[in-house]
Formats: C-alpha cells, structure tokens, sequence
C-alpha cells in the first residue's frame, strides 16, 4: 500500500513536470464546438515535429551507435509501460514486413507483458526489477541496444531496463523521454528529451508525446535499416512478400529501379524465389540468382555495393 506520504511526493514530482502541467487556457475547452476542439487539437499537434527537430543531432547519434551495434548481430529492443511501450511493440512489428528482419532482430518489450497491449497491467510499470528479468529472458548481448521509451521520463520499468542494459550486459543504451532533465535519458549512453510541452488534455501522454515518440521510433528504425543496406535508394528493396498486396509491390519495386519491363522482373522473381533484392541484382547486372545471393552475401546485403562489385569485376575468361 503506498502511503498518505508517498502519494504526496509522487504528486509533487508530477507537478514538476512538463507533460503534466495544466493549461488554464484550455480549462472550458468541453465548452467548445467539435470544430474547434479539432482545430485547437490540430494546433498543437503541428507544434511537435518542431520539437523534434530540435533534437535531430542526438537521434542521429543514436542511430549511428545502433547501426553499428546490429550490423555486429545485435539487435534493437525497445522497452516502455503503456502508450510508450504499445508504440515500441508497433514499431517492433512492422519491421519484419517493411525490411525482411527476423521477428527476433527488433523487439518490442512492454510493461505486463502482451496483455497491456490492450488492458492496463497494474503495477508492471513501476518496477525495475520486471524489466531486468523481461531483458535477461531476451539473453542480452553487448551488441544489442535497448531503447527505454518514457514520456516523463520517470517510468521506472523503461529506466531499470536501460540501466540494467547498461551495467549488467554493456548494451548500448537510448533514452527516449519528454521532459527535460529526465532520469531515463541521464540513465542512457544516449538521452533523447523531445519536450513537445503541456498537453491538451492534462497528463494524456498518449497525445504530442506519443506523436514525438512515433516520430522519433519511425527515425531510430528507418534510417537504421537504410543504413543496414535495407534499402535502394528509396526503395523497400528488403520488403518480405507475404500477401498479393506485397507481391504487387515487390514487381513495382524491381521496376522502379530497373526499369525492366514485366517479362523480365517475372524471371528474375523467379530465379530469386522473390527476394526483391536480389532481382533487382539479376538484372541490373545481368547475373544469375545464385550469384546474386553470393555478391549479396559478401557485400552484408548492401545492393549498392553488390553492384559495383558485379559490374567492376571482370567476366571469368573459358579455359
């Protein structure tokens, strides 16, 4: 049972904070129409790429550490309680799709375990110690970087996770927080503090803060992949074909950086068992798909420099 006293000082560290501070102006909004409650709502949201930005150099620090780290093998895991970790979850689970990763090689951990995904856990978020054991069960490596997600930057799941990241395994470590100064983002090799202020609904995180934190999760992804040789250009050249929508993609994107008519790209898909990437290597540098695979291999699964080394290499002479 917490206290009459610890409820007191839990209140004054609310208090503190950005993202709980209440906004007087705002205080009849209720008494607005549903226009000008959308306005007021769009307003604010337009406020938070700026917030953002202002943040860039850190969050492409990040990035390049975490590049690093999982071009050795590790993996990127984020780790938050509530709306943080449901958007860890959802970035989580869209890379296998959008880049061909295995589920294992960017997780998502959330504080009470799948069921607060949709139904809140109570208590999971206040403890470090659930968040050590979530990390110890992935088998954490120095190679992995744990992203702790947080829009106080109080949670102590997602700080215990960075620091026990941090100190017991020697991952790299990312903070990912809303408010200045925060706990999260002095625990972590790298603090990201996206201060997006008040919200228009007092404490309801799960507003510009959510939006920052989506934005910034889209960031660490995304341009890790490209870094990874995920893409070509800016083509998913990685992307796993696994319903006619994505099949159809895969043609377009062989297209796209070929320029090869449809005849072509279906033999190429064929001769690579659709692998988009290695088709495109088919035919662009007139190769079969066992060599592609091989060039693929030996360049990481960079397409750029499978290419150079495909068409900068000399054909075997006969005899």
């Amino acid at each position: 049972m917490t206290s009459p006293a610890e409820y007191a000082q839990l209140r004054a560290q609310l208090d503190t904070l950005t993202t709980e501070a209440f906004r007087p102006e705002l205080a009849e909004i209720d008494r607005l129409s549903t226009l000008e409650i959308a306005r007021t709502m769009n307003g604010e949201d337009t406020t938070v790429p700026a917030a953002v930005a202002d943040r860039l150099p850190e969050i492409a620090a990040a990035i390049d550490a975490t590049a690093e780290r999982m071009a050795r093998g590790g993996r990127l895991v984020y780790a938050g309680a509530g709306t943080a970790g449901r958007l860890g979850v959802l970035d989580a689970s869209e890379c296998p799709p959008t880049f061909n990763t295995d589920p294992s090689q960017v997780v998502g951990l959330i504080a009470g375990g799948p069921t607060a995904l949709v139904a809140a856990v109570e208590g999971a978020e206040d403890s470090k110690e659930l968040a050590a054991a979530d990390l110890d069960a992935l088998g954490l490596t120095a190679d992995d970087t744990v992203v702790g997600v947080s829009a106080s930057g109080r949670t102590p799941y997602a700080i215990g996770a960075v620091e026990h990241a941090r100190a017991a395994r020697g991952a790299l470590t990312v903070g990912l927080s809303c408010n200045a100064g925060s706990a999260l983002a002095a625990a972590a090799d790298h603090g990201i503090e996206v201060v997006v202020g008040p919200e228009l609904l007092t404490g309801s995180t799960r507003l510009k803060a959510g939006t920052a934190q989506k934005l910034v999760l889209n960031m660490l992804s995304t341009i890790t992949m490209i870094r990874l040789g995920k893409t070509y250009g800016n083509l998913m050249v990685d992307v796993r074909a696994s319903n006619e929508k994505l099949r159809a993609r895969s043609r377009r994107i062989v297209a796209l950086a070929t320029g090869a008519g449809d005849p072509e790209i279906e033999a190429a898909l064929a001769a690579t068992d659709g692998e988009v990437k290695n088709a495109i290597l088919v035919v662009l540098a007139g190769v079969d798909g066992p060599t592609a695979a091989r060039l693929l291999a030996d360049s990481r699964g960079h397409l750029r420099a499978a290419l150079h080394t495909a068409l900068h290499t000399p054909p075997l002479q006969d005899g």
